[in-house]
C-alpha cells in the first residue's frame, strides 16, 4: 500500500497539462466493441479505471495493442466472451457500459453489478428501463445483469431522472437497433457529447448530444476509426481550485474553457482571477478568499465531482458559505476528514454550512472516494504542517501522475510505500 505525504503552506506557480477525460474514456473504450473492427483511441488517461476496463476487454478476447503511452488499438473482431464476472467489475462503477455495448452488438450479455466509489444508492434502474424499452429482457440473477433480445427496436425513452450513465448506456445499445430511438431528459455533460462523436466516427447516426433530446437512428454495422478523447473537465477543475486555494499563478493547459465556465464563475466569486485562452485557463489568486454559495447541478451547472474540492477552498474563505448537493445522496463523507484538520463544517442532509477558519492543520486523513481524495490533497497543500493521506488507490482511479503534476507547480508532495507491518499496527 502507498500513502501521500504533503507539507503544506506553499503557493503554486507554473503550468500543468490536463489528461484525457476519465468519464469519457471509461465509456468510449467499452463502446469500441460495437464495431467488429479495429479502433484506435488517443489521449487516454493513465489511470487505474482505464487499466481495469482494458483488462476486462482483454479477458473477453479483444486484442489490445498499446501504440504509445496514451494511445491504444482495440481489435474486437474475435470477441466472443459476453460474460463479465464480479471479480472484474467489483472496483469499477463504469463497467455497466459493457451491458449497452454488448447488448448492442451481440443482443446478449451477462455483466456483474458494478462497484466503484460509494456515496449513496446509485441504482441502474434507468439503464434497465432503457434496455427493456428497446426490446431486451433484463434480469438480475445472483448479482449478474443478464440482458437478451431477439432484436432491438428504436423507441422513445424518457429518463425519469437526469442520468449520465443511463444516457450513455442507452446510446450504446441503440446505435445498432432498428429505427429511431429518442432519449428525452438526457444528460448533457461534455463526455456524453464525446461518446456521441466517437460513435459517429464509427458510422453511427447520433444527433442532439449536449441537449436534453438525443436522437439515434440505428445503422446496420459500425466500422473502425481513430478518435482522440477530450480533456478532463474535472481534473482541470481540480487544479484550478488548488491554485485558487493555495494562491499563486497557474496555467492549466489542454482544456476546453467552455467546459469549465461554472467552475471559473465560482472561483472568480471566491476571489481568484481567471483568464481564458483557446485551450488553457490561467488562475491567479493573491488576495484573501471570499465566501460563496455553491449548488451542484447537472451540466452546465456546477459539477458534483467538484463539490469536495470546492468545500476545501471555502473552509478557509472569509465568512460562511452554503454548499448544496443536488445530485448524490451521500457525498459529504469526506467532511469528517476535513473537520479533523480544523475545518468548521456542519452537514444537514444535502446541505453543508462552511464557516471559514484561518487555517487547516495537517493530520492523517483518508481518501473516502475519488474526488474526496483530490480534496484531501488540496487540504494538505493549504494546511500548516504535514498531512498523510491514506487509501490513495481511490485517487489513482481518476488522476494521472498527480504527484508529478503538483510537484511541477512547487508543491511538496510525495508518494511513499508503507510496510505491511505498519499497516497491521495502524489497523490494530
Amino acid at each position: 500500500m502507498e500513502n501521500f505525504i504533503i507539507k503544506g503552506g506553499r503557493e503554486l506557480f507554473g503550468e500543468v497539462s490536463v489528461s484525457g477525460a476519465k468519464n469519457a474514456a471509461v465509456a468510449i473504450i467499452p463502446a469500441a466493441v460495437l464495431a467488429n473492427d479495429i479502433v484506435r483511441i488517443e489521449n487516454i488517461p493513465k489511470i487505474s479505471d482505464v487499466s481495469l476496463i482494458i483488462k476486462i476487454l482483454d479477458c473477453m478476447g479483444a486484442v489490445i495493442k498499446m501504440v504509445n503511452a496514451d494511445t491504444i488499438e482495440i481489435d474486437s473482431r474475435n470477441l466472443r466472451n459476453i460474460s463479465v464476472p464480479y471479480e472484474l467489475t467489483s472496483h469499477f462503477r463504469a463497467s455497466y457500459y459493457l451491458i449497452g455495448a454488448l447488448l448492442g452488438r451481440f443482443k446478449s450479455c451477462e455483466v456483474a453489478m458494478p462497484g466503484g466509489c460509494y456515496f449513496g444508492v446509485r441504482p441502474i434502474d434507468q439503464h434497465i428501463k432503457g434496455f427493456e424499452m428497446l426490446g431486451a429482457d433484463v434480469n438480475v440473477v445472483n448479482g449478474m445483469v443478464c440482458a437478451k433480445a431477439e432484436k432491438l427496436v428504436g423507441t422513445s425513452i424518457y429518463m425519469d431522472v437526469v442520468s449520465v450513465g443511463a444516457t450513455i448506456n442507452v446510446m450504446l445499445a441503440a446505435v445498432l437497433a432498428r429505427g429511431l430511438t429518442v432519449i428525452e431528459n438526457a444528460a448533457k455533460e461534455p463526455h456524453i457529447v464525446d461518446v456521441a462523436n466517437f460513435l459517429n466516427s464509427m458510422g453511427a447516426d447520433v444527433r442532439g448530444a449536449g441537449t436534453d433530446v438525443i436522437k439515434i437512428r440505428g445503422v446496420e454495422k459500425l466500422h473502425g476509426c481513430t478518435y482522440s478523447i477530450i480533456p478532463d473537465q474535472i481534473e482541470a477543475g481540480t487544479y484550478m481550485v488548488a491554485a485558487a486555494a493555495c494562491g499563486g499563478d497557474v496555467l492549466v493547459k489542454n482544456v476546453i474553457p467552455k467546459h469549465l465556465e461554472s467552475i471559473s464563475a465560482k472561483l472568480i466569486e471566491a476571489g481568484a482571477e481567471i483568464i481564458e485562452y483557446d485551450d488553457a485557463v490561467r488562475v491567479t489568486r493573491f488576495k484573501e478568499l471570499n465566501k460563496c454559495n455553491v449548488k451542484t447541478m447537472p451540466h452546465p451547472g456546477f459539477p458534483t465531482d467538484m463539490q469536495p474540492q470546492m468545500a476545501v477552498l471555502l473552509s478557509v474563505a472569509k465568512g460562511t458559505s452554503i454548499l448544496s448537493e443536488s445530485v448524490w445522496d451521500n457525498r459529504f463523507q469526506y467532511v469528517g476528514q476535513l473537520t479533523r484538520m480544523g475545518a468548521d463544517i456542519q452537514v444537514d442532509g444535502k446541505l453543508a454550512v462552511i464557516a471559514g477558519v484561518d487555517e487547516l492543520t495537517g493530520v492523517k486523513v483518508k481518501a473516502t472516494d475519488l474526488r474526496a481524495g483530490a480534496a484531501m490533497i488540496i487540504a494538505g497543500l493549504i494546511a500548516r504542517g504535514e498531512t498523510v493521506i491514506e487509501d490513495i488507490q481511490y485517487i489513482d482511479r481518476g488522476y494521472e501522475d498527480v504527484v508529478q503534476k503538483f510537484e511541477a507547480l512547487g508543491a511538496d508532495i510525495k508518494r511513499i510505500e508503507i510496510a505491511e507491518t505498519e499497516e497491521a499496527v495502524n489497523a490494530g
